[in-house]
């Protein structure tokens, strides 16, 4: 058995580079909104989804969306929910 972390180095590779970028984050709220940005991209990947019909998925449905404030709401939006992974499959 060949001993590899290719793995491992494949999968932090984007933060890596994220990481390079942030650096140019001119304020706090700047840099919190890349982090969710970088968040949800990496969830949707994480789940089987294709990023990009991810993001236009949430944002063509939740500005719709009639309370935020509902978890159970937005537990229907999330990566693993069935909606998501029905429109948004790779």
């Amino acid at each position: 058995v060949t001993v590899s972390n290719n793995t491992a180095e494949n999968s932090i590779r984007p933060f890596t580079v994220g990481r390079k970028n942030w650096l140019f984050s001119n304020s706090a709220k700047g840099a919190k909104a890349s982090a969710i940005v970088y968040s949800l991209i990496e969830t949707a990947k994480a789940n089987g989804l294709d990023p990009e019909r991810y993001l236009k998925y949430l944002f063509e449905k939740l500005p719709n969306t009639a309370n935020f404030k509902d978890t159970e709401t937005l537990d229907q939006y999330l990566p693993w929910a069935t909606k998501p992974q029905e429109k948004c499959k790779e």
